[in-house]
């Protein structure tokens, strides 16, 4: 297994947080790694044959044809946040590219962690070429003393061959005075799959985002879930957008979220463009203690061979799954933390076990707040 050299910097407590995002430092289940610390590129790096992973500056150098993916399926004028990015002259973030055929069985991660107050700005570039198939762990965190003035902004593009397959898998522990502003589209070619999982479960001051994907190739398939979890004084306006452009394209998006007094808007959008398409929205909220979650489910079905549907419900725990549990022996806490661990079980249909496992992991470590 290849070894990375890890910036002395680094306290314990730095680690600490990397490992909640699935952070693996000693690569001991990654075949690949990007580490960013604020500003500065520690290490980009890849074993899988086939797979590269460098920083956007070293790849925009190496392959000029890489432009043409620069800022094609976000635009750098969408908003305040794009521009930011866009504006700055020395770019940070990485690339990720699966040649044709390529394949990586174990994850590839890119650790994005601020340190300092400061705004964070990264481009980042996934390609898959045709019947490639890359799986990627995205932990971004904070130190715990990052505070007021620590922000992230964060490009992502997608790209999926046709026959290929993405996963990404993000998963997020920011400070209680971090904003986070993500801003990602996926384009999906012939048969193409991609595979979006978002988990946020510790407190954060803000996070915005809405990523798109247009599914432009026949039988494409884009799955987006999300489980978070909004603390007091947490704002998350988030969602996901399918746009199905092309015959036998579908659309799946899943939201689980919890509030303890934070506020979730939780939008989605689903697109039905051509005949043979078919997609489906669901959103579940829990609210454990006074909070906001605001469900904004939209389909819109333009032509008459398309199937959409969508599905929100909000509420709180029943008294009586509550008792129901008691009565076989479990406290109440025990029996609140079986019910919200239930509720959060999404298993992902496509996903690799150390993904999953992953996720689940995040799960965990959240329950001793329940």
């Amino acid at each position: 297994m290849q070894k990375v050299d890890v910036p002395g910097s680094l306290t314990p407590d730095d680690r600490d947080r990397m490992a909640q995002v699935g952070i693996d430092l000693a690569m001991t289940t990654r075949c690949g790694s990007y580490l960013q610390l604020n500003q500065d590129v520690a290490h980009a790096t890849c074993s899988e044959t086939g797979i590269e992973v460098m920083s956007i500056a070293d790849a925009l150098e190496r392959y000029p044809e890489l432009e043409k993916n620069y800022w094609k399926v976000v635009q750098k004028d969408k908003d305040d946040v794009t521009k930011h990015v866009a504006a700055q002259k020395n770019p940070r973030g990485y690339v990720i590219i699966g040649r044709k055929g390529s394949k990586n069985i174990l994850p590839i991660q890119a650790c994005l962690y601020l340190g300092k107050e400061q705004i964070q700005h990264v481009h980042n570039i996934i390609i898959a070429e045709e019947d490639a198939e890359l799986h990627i762990v995205s932990g971004c965190a904070s130190a715990r003393h990052v505070g007021r003035g620590g922000a992230h902004y964060g490009i992502s593009e997608f790209y999926v061959g046709k026959n290929a397959k993405i996963s990404f898998t993000m998963i997020h522990t920011w400070g209680e005075e971090i904003e986070v502003y993500p801003r990602s589209a996926a384009l999906l070619s012939e048969g193409a799959t991609f595979l979006s999982n978002y988990v946020c479960m510790q407190p954060v001051k803000k996070v915005q985002m809405y990523p798109t994907a247009t599914l432009s190739g026949e039988r494409s398939v884009a799955r987006f879930s999300s489980i978070v979890i909004a603390s007091p004084g947490s704002s998350m306006d988030l969602g996901s957008r399918a746009i199905l452009a092309a015959k036998g394209a579908s659309a799946e998006l899943i939201t689980r979220a919890i509030t303890r007094g934070g506020t979730i808007i939780s939008r989605g959008e689903i697109q039905g463009k051509v005949d043979g398409t078919r997609g489906h929205l669901e959103c579940k909220g829990l609210i454990l203690k006074d909070g906001l979650i605001h469900a904004i489910p939209e389909i819109h079905g333009e032509v008459v061979g398309t199937e959409l549907s969508h599905e929100a419900a909000v509420g709180k725990i029943a008294q009586e799954e509550i008792e129901y549990l008691m009565a076989r022996g479990l406290s109440e806490e025990e029996a609140t933390a079986t019910i919200i661990r239930g509720f959060l079980d999404v298993k992902i249909q496509g996903l690799p076990d150390a993904l999953q496992k992953q996720i689940d992991a995040a799960i965990d470590a959240a329950e001793s707040g329940f």
